[in-house]
């Protein structure tokens, strides 16, 4: 590893708060298989197996807190909360509150087109992350990071104050780089007046960047512009 390298993941460890003992772990977390792709000759590893085991750490983090500080709500209310802490969008915040984006190697062509903001990108690696502190410091460490790095997200979930407003978020991206409008579309209908099923396609002209489907039109067009935001961020 450069010198360069290692200030840059010196520096990091500093926003982090926490000190790897095996920097090449830290250093694993934040390569993006674009990155390695690129460089095959030099057989990298890439952050895709700690993401995997940073998932579930962060469940089980999250999932332990939940259980313990709110002793009255049922597994379903408990499930809801816990979604709405892990989804990607929220991971993807944090990540941007901690500027994760700066540090991360990344392939020329996920760059240019704007990997280093991309939710999916960001949300993956700061699973990965989760990952390589819990191999290189263990649960105990992993824990203080993950409860300290999204207290206000895990605040507001409990206040049931998250609610993703996919539609919205999809406006702000979009228009930062297109001037044509978001359309939604509805495609089809199915099922009876009382139980119906909407599927929707949202679209910017003909070009279609997501299709969702819900009991409601409103539903519909929400997760048809949740699918469309893993494509355009």
């Amino acid at each position: 590893m450069h010198s360069n390298r290692k200030l840059v993941l010196n520096e990091f460890m500093n926003l982090l708060g926490y000190t790897f003992n095996n920097i090449n772990l830290l250093n694993e977390a934040l390569t993006h298989s674009s990155y390695a792709n690129e460089n095959k000759k030099r057989n990298l590893k890439y952050n895709e197996r700690l993401e995997f085991l940073g998932d579930s750490v962060l469940s089980i983090v999250i999932s332990d807190y939940l259980y313990n500080s709110l002793p009255n709500l049922q597994e379903g209310e408990l499930t809801k909360i816990r979604a709405s802490i892990v989804c990607e969008p929220s991971l993807a915040e944090c990540s941007i509150n901690m500027d994760i984006g700066k540090y991360l190697l990344l392939g020329k062509g996920e760059e240019v087109t704007g990997g280093r903001q991309r939710v999916s990108v960001l949300a993956d690696t700061f699973e990965a992350i989760i990952g390589a502190m819990y191999l290189d410091g263990g649960l105990t460490n992993v824990k203080q990071f993950i409860l300290r790095s999204l207290k206000k997200t895990i605040e507001d979930a409990i206040e049931g104050k998250i609610f993703k407003d996919y539609k919205t978020h999809l406006q702000e991206i979009v228009q930062s780089v297109n001037t044509e409008k978001i359309m939604y579309e509805v495609v089809n209908e199915e099922g009876p007046d009382h139980n119906k099923v909407f599927y929707v396609h949202v679209k910017i002209g003909e070009k279609v960047l997501g299709k969702g489907s819900g009991k409601s039109k409103k539903e519909a067009e929400q997760n048809a512009a949740k699918e469309a935001l893993k494509k355009v961020i």
